[in-house]
């Protein structure tokens, strides 16, 4: 089973942002390490629909519930290397 090219560059895309997001959050408030990174999830998933649903309605691109899975998938990986770091 090969994964199509498209799902990898949402899924890079999801890692940028959850590294950005983790380091940001935890760089605003550090010591609330639970918080941030809930916080951090809904909104990388928020952002990522939200962009397929952006596509769906706009007609720029194509509406597919699996690009936002994989960039929530890509995000979750982010904040995981953040927090490891």
């Amino acid at each position: 089973m090969r994964i199509a090219p498209d799902k990898w560059k949402h899924f890079w895309v999801g890692l940028g942002l959850g590294l950005l997001f983790q380091v940001a959050g935890l760089w605003l408030l550090p010591g609330h390490l639970l918080t941030v990174s809930l916080a951090n999830v809904i909104a990388v998933a928020v952002i990522a629909y939200g962009f397929e649903l952006y596509s769906k309605f706009t007609g720029h691109g194509h509406y597919e519930v699996m690009d936002a899975v994989a960039s929530v998938i890509g995000g979750m990986v982010g904040l995981g290397i953040a927090f490891v770091v």
